[in-house]
């Protein structure tokens, strides 16, 4: 009994208000995800290295703004009016998008839809950390995953059943996303906290943006989350592998629900695992877990199709292990007073390498073959977790 109000205890209730925006925001998000590909391809009859631009485009131009709004939050001791920013601007335009007729309208809309992700993504991380007990930051960000992507859940879901029932619903569910959308702002505006600092911690905060003076160990994460991030191209790809397979475009939504169902149930275990045995080697397994995936989609062919939700839901234990985890390790090598800038360069790092990892992945899509991209990201992310294995010290 004591040990269980223990662990409720070491996740805040910022935290779990920050968990529901998310799970709300990512409800209308993920209505929409495994829909712009299929909408993109069947319907403005895109090319696959023109999906490719569009997903690695407006993540990499949009990922700018986060080491910009992590350092504005740490300068101005402030997080929550650039979070309501970003979820706003986010959740404006997702459904206008609907109203897209050129490919490159899609890529307007994405753009702008990554600029609020990059505006509320550091500071929001950085409000997770500060509201969080020493030594539970895997816990916490495991639990923030877990209620994200549970909205990942519904999201496809409810995407699913409108083209069941509408074959020609692609634009209709565009255009519902506004609901989930405005309850996830309703929530932020009332029930997210600032979490007010020392005085002391403050006042370091006034100095002018600077990359240097992180320790050693932090810069030899970026390294390797970057050689990772370089053939880890948007999940579009596996998309549109789907379906290059054989699979109806319902049924890959319904592959992509899967993948966020095994994410959701072991986000949490996972973090909280990681508090325990070490961050890293969750970290470092994760990345080895992924190639492991990639290996499967370049080698899986039509007649074992069937086997593709096996691979799916080892797709989503990658993403259990890494996702929370890595911005996790993060809060462990940087000082509190800098974790808006170190988690502003962490995922604008992220997002700069997701450009070249999905423009690659298009022309080999195009020019080799759709196996192509996955053997390239295997290879890159095969490297990256043995490399934080070797090199990243235990934490």
């Amino acid at each position: 009994m004591e040990a269980r109000e223990s662990q409720k205890a070491k996740i805040s209730k910022n935290v779990v208000a920050l968990g529901i925006v998310s799970f709300f925001t990512d409800i209308s998000s993920e209505m929409i995800y495994p829909v712009i590909p299929l909408f993109l391809s069947s319907v403005l009859k895109a090319t696959a290295t023109s999906i490719g631009l569009i997903e690695g485009f407006a993540e990499a131009t949009a990922s700018l703004l986060k080491v910009f709004s992590g350092y504005l939050s740490d300068r101005i001791r402030r997080r929550k009016a650039l979070i309501l920013t970003g979820y706003t601007v986010s959740n404006v335009v997702k459904p206008l998008m609907g109203l897209s007729t050129r490919w490159w309208h899609v890529l307007v809309g994405r753009f702008l839809d990554r600029v609020g992700k990059g505006i509320r993504t550091s500071p929001r991380d950085a409000l997770i950390a500060e509201s969080t007990q020493s030594g539970a930051t895997g816990m916490a960000f495991g639990f923030h995953r877990t209620l994200d992507t549970l909205g990942a859940i519904l999201g496809p879901l409810t995407a699913y059943l409108i083209l069941k029932f509408n074959s020609e619903g692609l634009r209709t569910i565009f255009y519902l996303t506004a609901i989930p959308g405005a309850i996830a702002i309703f929530v932020l505006i009332f029930f997210v906290r600032e979490k007010h600092r020392a005085e002391a911690t403050e006042r370091r905060t006034s100095q002018a943006l600077s990359f240097r003076g992180f320790p050693a160990q932090f810069y030899i994460l970026l390294v390797f989350t970057v050689i990772f991030a370089i053939g880890n191209s948007s999940d579009a790809f596996i998309i549109l592998r789907l379906r290059n397979i054989g699979f109806s475009e319902s049924n890959t939504i319904m592959l992509y629900l899967i993948f966020n169902v095994s994410y959701a149930l072991l986000a949490t275990p996972l973090g909280a695992l990681s508090d325990k045995i070490g961050k890293k080697f969750i970290l470092g397994a994760g990345y080895l877990v992924f190639a492991a995936v990639y290996i499967s989609l370049a080698l899986i062919k039509h007649e074992y199709m069937n086997y593709a939700f096996l691979i799916l839901i080892v797709y989503g234990i990658y993403y259990a292990m890494t996702e929370g985890v890595g911005r996790a390790v993060v809060s462990d090598f940087v000082p509190s007073e800098r974790l808006g800038t170190a988690y502003g360069l962490y995922h604008t790092l992220m997002g700069l390498s997701l450009l070249p990892a999905s423009v690659i992945a298009g022309l080999l899509w195009d020019k080799i073959a759709p196996s192509a991209p996955f053997y390239y990201g295997a290879v890159t992310s095969f490297i990256a977790g043995v490399g934080i294995l070797l090199l990243l010290k235990r934490k």
